[in-house]
């Protein structure tokens, strides 16, 4: 029998060499980009839920069937804004304010036949339907040649009516903030992570621009109480399929993307190039570790971003007159613009999916308006209805609108009854959100609540609907997405709005 070969080195541990590489390889990785990743907790928590798809391949990149849209801008605004007081005015609130339902000859909503036959979708929680109703903080006019009415407090926005399918009749079943990650995932938080209608994009399409993210976050993401990164990520699709956090300062953008320590492009190219080989080693010996390919593929594309991202957020380039549209020449309208237009210059170079988060306070979010509803609301309308609309009235007028797919939406809407004497509670029951452009109908109300916005009771549809309507615009199945192992529920699919799409 052999014996074992006597160790020259006996302070040596005796690492294997392809174990030595990879780990070289990613204390190197540390050294050139330091901050990289600042998500690292997520991608460690996702990795062994990606164990199973280690030997499946993702869809190949091309839509299932011909898409009416490249590209979408999804705006979101965290807390829930009022629906009657932005795109489904109810002026009955103010016929019967002060009133409590049973004091008008209207039915209650909470015993109507409709209630009854669904009470499989009552929301059980903390916050109830408050009795006394409020009126209308803001007035409201019907505005294009649609004649579609809408809140004062979005003028721009008015403007721009005819170019909105507008969805009157969306409900959910979380009735506290977790509505925020239900919205982009369809299931409960308390049911878990699950991925997001961006991440599902950027899952089933082909990249357009190797040099830049295809779903790409702005603004501040939902907080840890409603979901946290949930609300921008892949879940068991695996860290590969994150949304990237951008900054729309042109001086730092990726902070974690910058050269550090004061070397050239040219001397970080090489430290990249170096950094290439070695993590192909590490492939090599962990062939399995969904974390560490997405790792690697992450390196690459910031380094290529360095000089991408900045470009795209060369603001400087633009009109003042476009630049005026926007806001950015007021300190109210200035940060969402700045958002508004990356995300006009990102669909322009290619990016497919661009989320943006307003309204993001480190809680529930500024929309939350259980008081001083009419001050806040007048301040945050204030803030995104320019940058809004000068975001669709640009994508039109450049012809990008016909291949980008425009969505506003909230968690939820506002109860009409009053809370704390000037506010509205949460509301899940019936509230609205708007598509625009990318194959979808313009000047269309599709939808409706009941006679005090209190129930979708026409044409209803839950939040997975609005989901597959993207979907389908893009020119995907969702049904045809199916991940080996992880069966989704019928209701997680959703159906596309077709009354909606020309």
């Amino acid at each position: 029998m052999a014996r074992p070969r006597r160790n020259p080195h006996p302070h040596c541990t005796g690492v294997r060499r392809r174990a030595f590489l990879a780990d070289v390889g990613m204390g190197f990785t540390g050294l050139v980009l330091g901050s990289m990743l600042a998500q690292e907790g997520t991608f460690r928590g996702t990795a062994a839920a990606s164990d199973e798809l280690a030997h499946w391949s993702p869809p190949d990149g091309r839509p299932h069937f011909a898409p009416r849209a490249k590209s979408v801008i999804w705006l979101f605004m965290v807390g829930g804004t009022s629906h009657m007081e932005s795109f489904d005015p109810k002026p009955a609130l103010n016929k019967y304010a002060g009133k409590t339902v049973a004091e008008t000859p209207l039915p209650d909503p909470l015993q109507s036949p409709f209630v009854k036959k669904n009470l499989r979708e009552l929301v059980q929680g903390l916050h109830h339907p408050h009795p006394n109703l409020y009126p209308l903080q803001v007035g409201y006019q019907k505005r294009g040649q649609s004649g579609i009415e809408v809140s004062d407090w979005w003028p721009h926005l008015g403007d721009c009516v005819d170019d909105l399918a507008i969805v009157r009749s969306m409900w959910t079943t979380d009735n506290d903030h977790g509505a925020q990650l239900q919205f982009h995932t369809g299931r409960h938080v308390l049911e878990g992570q699950f991925p997001t209608v961006g991440s599902w994009v950027q899952y089933g399409l082909g990249t357009l621009n190797d040099d830049l993210p295809q779903f790409v976050v702005m603004g501040t993401p939902i907080a840890d109480c409603c979901g946290g990164v949930g609300g921008h990520g892949g879940a068991y699709l695996g860290p590969a399929y994150h949304g990237v956090q951008m900054s729309v300062d042109p001086r730092n953008p990726l902070p974690y993307a910058t050269p550090v320590g004061g070397i050239t492009h040219d001397e970080q190219a090489a430290q990249f190039g170096l950094l290439n080989r070695l993590s192909r080693l590490t492939a090599v010996e962990y062939p399995d570790d969904a974390a560490l390919r997405a790792r690697i593929k992450s390196y690459e594309l910031a380094f290529r971003m360095q000089t991408a991202v900045p470009e795209v957020l060369a603001f400087d380039t633009e009109s003042a007159a476009t630049q005026q549209l926007y806001g950015l020449d007021q300190d109210a309208t200035r940060e969402f613009g700045q958002q508004c237009l990356a995300a006009r210059r990102m669909v322009e170079r290619g990016v497919r999916f661009v989320q943006l988060f307003h309204g993001s306070n480190g809680g529930a979010g500024a929309w939350d308006a259980h008081g001083g509803l009419k001050a806040g609301h007048t301040a945050l309308c204030g803030a995104v209805d320019k940058p809004i609309a000068g975001l669709l009235k640009d994508l039109k007028q450049r012809g990008l609108l016909d291949e980008t797919l425009v969505v506003w939406g909230t968690e939820f809407g506002r109860t009409p009854g009053a809370q704390n004497s000037d506010g509205r509670d949460h509301h899940p029951y019936g509230f609205s959100v708007w598509l625009a452009g990318g194959g979808i109908k313009g000047g269309v109300v599709h939808g409706a609540t009941d006679e005090l916005g209190f129930h979708a009771v026409e044409n209803r549809h839950y939040v997975t609907d609005l989901h597959a309507t993207v979907l389908h615009q893009l020119g995907l199945d969702p049904r045809r997405l199916e991940v080996p192992g992880r069966k989704r529920l019928e209701i997680d699919f959703g159906t596309p709005i077709r009354e909606i799409i020309a």
